[in-house]
């Protein structure tokens, strides 16, 4: 699955587009930065509600294909500059983490 699928959910709004051809391994969810440090997988889409720039410092030491900003959460001007400038795609939906995250799941499972 590519990372274009995702883009092309419904309630998803893309923020900084990253590669949209980019390969996808699975979906990961949480909010705690050390634990995602150590845990996030290659290639993944990481769920969380951490809308700060250490967020996108996170994704590219382990990374990840996407990050979906849940509940609404978004980044400000600066932070999405800078995913835009590192090629970190970014997106935000109004959906809580966990229904998210199954959409996620569910768009890419075959």
């Amino acid at each position: 699955m590519r990372l274009q699928t995702i883009f092309e959910l419904p309630g998803f709004r893309v923020l900084a587009e990253g590669d949209p051809g980019r390969e996808i391994s699975r979906v990961f969810c949480c909010d705690l930065l050390s634990i995602a440090m150590g845990k996030a997988p290659a290639d993944g889409v990481w769920v969380t509600v951490m809308g700060n720039r250490n967020t996108l410092a996170v994704a590219s030491l382990t990374d990840t294909a996407c990050i979906v900003l849940a509940e609404g959460v978004s980044l400000d001007e600066a932070t999405l500059k800078k995913a835009r400038e590192e090629g970190i795609a970014v997106l935000s939906t109004d959906l809580p983490v966990f229904d998210a995250a199954l959409k996620v799941y569910q768009a890419c499972a075959p």
